[in-house]
């Protein structure tokens, strides 16, 4: 049997591991790189550091101290192995910090940021709404769900105009139809409703326009859609008259298209205007030189317009002798294809974006 060392007992050792315990955390704490890291692992971890010093002193003590202590110092290797660690990442991380920070040139400028854009009929409508608001007119909005009676008759649609064919016309069922069951329930196919609305809620003057979607039973190709959008005009006041509705017109087309565009003016027919009229624009595609887009005509149809229809005041209650007006409907598709060139709407609703970037 081995005989303890005489400068060796379990005090003693218990003392070592307590200052190895003591100066590894605060050297460990003064460390600032790697390779002092690696130098602490050396004198402390390393064959002849200072933990394996003291492991080789437990045959010189007695058997149970040797476990206890054996133990003890087993659990300070470890617990030093996981702070020589945690401090390496800690340095690796400050110093990816600070590489990023040396490396950025501030002077710079910052990473492009793509900014969203309104869609192009979005742009087309609050353009149209613009101009018309510079003009004293102020919007007015109603039901895209309409009544027979508001969508045909108190505009002057007799009972057998075409509008009115199922063809035509987005019909609601009576178990749908919020407004009664006796009367007949659609989806707009016109923001001209809004017109009478309001006119039986206001007296003259009135000046509004009315943006909103409407609704026609129509195969969809590249000039049509069963969904689109339009804005009626509506001007009512004593002694308003043709000239009053052109001079508008006229106004709103220069700013719009630009004060060389060509305007003309053209007899039509509407049920809820009389006289009612087209007005034309010079092409856009050809400026007005002829081309297969117009036809060889050198205009293209912008909206159709005209003076408010008598019996429509009749049907608001208005004196037909003392106040006139002018009523315009403008499709918005259609005004976006002039200004921007584009000879099928349903580019507008595919929401391509390469095609939608360009505006």
């Amino acid at each position: 049997m081995k005989t303890p060392h005489k400068d060796t007992d379990s005090s003693s050792i218990q003392s070592k591991i307590e200052n190895i315990s003591k100066e590894l955390n605060k050297e460990l704490g003064n460390t600032s790189n790697s390779e002092a890291i690696s130098n602490l692992k050396n004198k402390y971890l390393g064959r002849k550091g200072s933990i394996q010093s003291v492991l080789k002193l437990l045959p010189d003590i007695e058997i149970d101290d040797r476990k206890k202590y054996g133990k003890v110092l087993n659990e300070l290797k470890t617990n030093a192995e996981n702070l020589f660690e945690n401090k390496q990442k800690e340095i690796n991380k400050n110093s990816k910090n600070n590489s990023k920070k040396n490396n950025a040139d501030l002077s710079l400028p910052g990473y492009p940021v793509k900014f969203a854009n309104s869609h192009p009929l979005t742009q087309i409508k609050d353009k149209i709404i613009s101009i018309f608001e510079s003009l004293g007119f102020q919007i007015a909005l109603g039901p895209e769900i309409e009544t027979d009676y508001y969508n045909f008759e108190a505009l002057n649609i007799p009972k057998d105009h075409p509008a009115r064919d199922l063809q035509d016309t987005f019909y609601i069922k009576n178990e749908f139809n919020t407004y009664g069951n006796n009367l007949k329930v659609l989806l707009r196919t016109h923001t001209s409703p809004v017109q009478v609305r309001i006119m039986e809620k206001v007296k003259p003057p009135i000046r509004i326009i009315v943006p909103g979607r409407v609704y026609r039973n129509e195969a969809v190709d590249s000039t049509h859609s069963a969904v689109f959008h339009q804005i009626e005009g509506l001007a009512v006041d004593a002694n308003v008259t043709f000239a009053d509705l052109k001079a508008t017109l006229e106004c709103f087309a220069k700013r719009f298209f630009g004060e060389t565009i060509s305007v003309r003016f053209r007899p039509s027919y509407f049920p809820f205007t009389e006289p009612s009229a087209e007005m034309d624009i010079g092409c856009v595609f050809c400026s007005g030189k002829g081309c297969s887009i117009c036809k060889k005509s050198g205009w293209l149809e912008a909206l159709g317009c005209g003076m408010v229809n008598p019996r429509v005041f009749d049907y608001v209650k208005f004196d037909r002798e003392k106040y006139t007006g002018f009523a315009f409907g403008i499709g918005i598709e259609r005004l976006a294809m002039l200004k921007f060139k584009v000879n099928d709407m349903r580019l507008f609703y595919e929401n391509d974006l390469r095609f939608l970037r360009q505006f």
